[in-house]
């Protein structure tokens, strides 16, 4: 009963759904049911429980019982609690970012006992677990036919449905949620890099800044991350003169998902440059002190020896080069998700998961029903890259993109996404690479 927690069960409760509660921390309990009881002026069928064998038995059979605790072992020692009274049939479903062969070891576990385990992938947040979560959940069948009806009642709602869907058997729902993940790193750093070109070279203001973004919200890049930027650089400091966004240290950090997407795209041979820059440069911001000290050494080019760039060009430029970035991200993690499940044999629908990112989740995007469209018109797309629309698209935009990185890089402004995106497209759209000498130099 952490916020994500307490947000998911007042939205279950909201909905008319029975739901009981519990937490080691009896005071979170109380502050639980408190807030039902003020949210929903006595009527929500929220109960706390103090004890964990009062909690269970509570439970209509057979139980379903989701667990929202940190991944690892704290999950394991959740499980054992649970175990003592649960019984064959019951469901137990780990909402966490735990990585999915956790979930696949402990699914075995339980099993013995007659208990069906599943691991649900929960986007969104504290406001989309309140409010409407995308849900991403895997594991058996049967509990997911359980299961549903209620699922589909507490997800975030979209013009073709409920955003939530059956993953697959496994470990795929989490393995599903740690791409998405993958895919948001990626995002979040195209934009900063959009931020810092439009801000060092082009000087655009914050007020600028929230205009451009405003803008770019009402077409192809219309996303929460962009929207929420938008808010970001309207935000004045509370406490002194200034915008807040220019008061927040400059790094940042991250948490297993990111690594995960990168350390599986080595396993299974699927290039990730978008996501591995977005997670280095993580790496490289946390450096604060050093990258300091470097700054008076490692002089770059003179920024005031260039000519002044034309606004309105630049900012159509970054525009048409981030969404051809976000292309290139979204098409490596769908490459990821379809390698997976080629390995697995999950079976994975990546349409269906494109439309179950449509709401709720920190990646939704407007471009994702078209992304859903690109996979049902071709279930075994190779690549987002050459769905006819997309390849168009790309290929339009192709000159803005270029001239942004050339700008960037004679300029001195690091775009590590920007970069490798572009990189990504050059590579996958040639017919012919030097990776023949690479070759010659193996077999030497």
């Amino acid at each position: 009963l952490a916020v994500m927690g307490q947000n998911f069960a007042l939205n279950f409760a909201e909905k008319g759904i029975p739901i009981s509660v519990f937490n080691r921390s009896a005071n979170r309990v109380d502050d639980t049911v408190e807030r039902a009881e003020k949210e929903g002026g006595g009527k929500y069928p929220l109960h706390g429980f103090k004890d964990v064998k009062d909690f269970v038995a509570s439970l209509e059979r057979p139980r379903a019982i989701i667990i929202l605790v940190k991944a690892g072992a704290p999950v394991d020692d959740t499980i054992e609690q649970l175990l003592q009274y649960l019984e064959p049939g019951d469901i137990i479903i780990d909402g966490g970012n735990e990585w999915y062969l956790n979930t696949e070891r402990r699914a075995k576990q339980v099993a013995e006992k007659g208990i069906l385990y599943m691991g649900m992938g929960v986007s969104g947040g504290e406001e989309g677990a309140r409010n409407g979560p995308s849900l991403m959940p895997g594991g058996p069948k049967d509990a997911w036919t359980r299961l549903q009806p209620v699922l589909e009642k507490v997800a975030a709602q979209v013009d073709d449905g409920p955003c939530v869907t059956y993953i697959g058997p496994g470990g795929a729902g989490n393995y599903v949620k740690m791409i998405h993940n993958g895919i948001e790193y990626g995002d979040m750093q195209l934009i900063a890099e959009a931020y810092d070109i439009l801000k060092t070279i082009g000087g655009l203001s914050n007020e600028e800044l929230k205009q451009v973004f405003e803008e770019w919200n009402q077409g192809e890049l219309l996303s929460f991350l962009i929207e929420i930027t938008t808010k970001i650089f309207a935000k004045k400091d509370e406490l002194a003169d200034g915008f807040l966004v220019d008061k927040i240290v400059d790094k940042t950090g991250s948490k297993g998902t990111g690594m995960w997407t990168i350390q599986q795209a080595a396993e299974l041979g699927v290039a990730a440059p978008t996501m591995a820059a977005a997670l280095d440069n993580r790496y490289l911001s946390s450096a604060k002190d050093e990258r300091v000290v470097a700054s008076s050494i490692l002089v770059g080019p003179d920024l005031s020896s260039f000519p002044p760039v034309d606004k309105k060009q630049l900012v159509d430029d970054v525009r048409k080069a981030l969404y051809c970035s976000k292309i290139c991200s979204y098409a490596q993690g769908m490459s990821l998700i379809q390698k997976a499940s080629n390995q697995h044999h999950w079976n994975l629908n990546l349409g269906a998961i494109a439309r179950i990112w449509k709401g709720g989740c920190i990646i939704r995007a407007v471009f994702l029903d078209r992304i859903k469209k690109a996979f049902d018109r071709e279930p075994n797309l190779a690549s987002l890259l050459v769905d006819p629309e997309f390849a168009k698209e790309l290929l339009d935009r192709q000159p803005a993109w270029r001239r942004v990185v050339t700008l960037a890089t004679e300029r001195g402004i690091a775009v590590p996404a920007f970069s490798a995106s572009l990189g990504y497209f050059d590579v996958y759209r040639r017919s012919r690479l030097p990776a023949n000498l690479i070759q010659a130099q193996r077999d030497f």
